[in-house]
């Protein structure tokens, strides 16, 4: 699904997740079906110029977003924080 095809809450939720710093791309891709890529086109088109330089500048090297990148001994599963997650519409 691109992300031009979602609706105004459901953008809304991608972009609350994406801010989430447990809410892995990975998460994010299973439950929209956008791509790591196709998020950050999400943002970049939805928040303004400043707000999404700070957001790039957080998930650079951020290891929550990807699974693979996280220390075993993290105590978390981002699939279940995501869950109770609501989009602010």
């Amino acid at each position: 699904m691109r992300y031009d095809q979602l609706t105004i809450e459901e953008k809304s939720a991608v972009i609350q997740m994406a801010w989430e710093d447990r809410t892995s791309f990975e998460t994010i891709q299973e439950r929209t079906g956008l791509s790591e890529s196709e998020v950050i086109e999400l943002m970049r088109s939805e928040l303004r110029a400043g707000s999404f330089k700070i957001w790039r500048q957080r998930m650079k090297g951020r290891v929550t977003k990807h699974r693979a990148l996280r220390d075993r001994s993290m105590k978390f599963h981002d699939r279940h924080i995501a869950d109770h997650r609501r989009a602010n519409c």
